[in-house]
């Protein structure tokens, strides 16, 4: 597939597998211009924040840590040296995004792997600590990508996923939506010439439950919320839980 290329949002994230093949399509397209888009589009906060997410982990010896969706590995990498006696997986759906990853590791406590968020090869309550930079929102399944969340942590583990945020509010919803469909779409067209490239972050989070709603899923399978944080008037949120229900597994 060329850099330039023609795919259309439609109804593509309407279902979960024709979701799945759209985000390896599009996510394979971007991603050598993937890290520039996140630095530029975001007025160059997106590391900041991704710093935040990362001190936001606890202080732990030699977890294994699983990063979802990672993308060119910025937090996976950034997993491996906040806990060098530990693991970091990066994990992700796009080939080329996890061979740009690899080419920039040069960490042994690394591996990335190709997978997706809502099937985990990992045994059940195995890992300590996920991540997920951008991830939630484009799972395929959220409820089944939240259940194999809950499924692989151990009792106590703590997952941290920064993420556009969608508030309660219709109004406020619209008025996100259609900056972020600009913003995206306009960095769609210069970047890509397709405006819907990027335009697909306000379609996903459009599908995606708001805040409220996200957190009760996630209190549904048993987590505690333990930090929050908005970042650009409430476009981007860290958020941070533990998992607290050991004993229904």
């Amino acid at each position: 597939m060329t850099r330039r290329f023609t795919l259309r949002i439609g109804e593509h994230l309407e279902r979960p597998e024709s979701k799945r093949d759209y985000n390896q399509k599009v996510f394979s397209a971007i991603a050598p211009r993937y890290g520039f888009f996140t630095w530029a589009a975001s007025f160059l906060q997106d590391a900041s924040w991704k710093r935040d997410l990362i001190a936001a982990l606890p202080s732990w010896e030699c977890p294994l840590a699983l990063d979802l969706a990672c993308g060119t590995g910025d937090i996976t990498l950034m997993l491996a040296g906040r806990y060098p006696r530990g693991l970091a997986i990066g994990l992700d759906i796009a080939f080329p995004m996890l061979d740009l990853a690899r080419r920039r590791n040069s960490r042994p406590n690394v591996r990335f792997v190709a997978g997706d968020m809502d099937r985990l090869a990992l045994a059940a309550g195995s890992v300590e600590i996920i991540t997920g930079g951008y991830a939630l929102r484009n799972a395929p399944d959220l409820g089944r990508a939240l259940d194999e969340i809950s499924r692989v942590l151990k009792p106590g583990g703590v997952a941290a996923f920064l993420d556009f945020s969608k508030p309660a509010g219709r109004l406020a919803q619209a008025v996100e939506y259609w900056t972020l469909k600009f913003w995206g779409g306009l960095w769609g067209w210069l970047l890509h010439r397709n405006p819907d490239v990027h335009g697909y972050i306000a379609e996903s989070l459009k599908r995606h439950p708001d805040r409220v709603r996200l957190r009760s899923l996630f209190r549904e399978r048993g987590f505690e919320v333990v930090h929050s944080r908005l970042y650009f008037l409430g476009l981007t949120e860290l958020l941070v839980v533990r998992y607290t229900a050991g004993s229904r597994r």
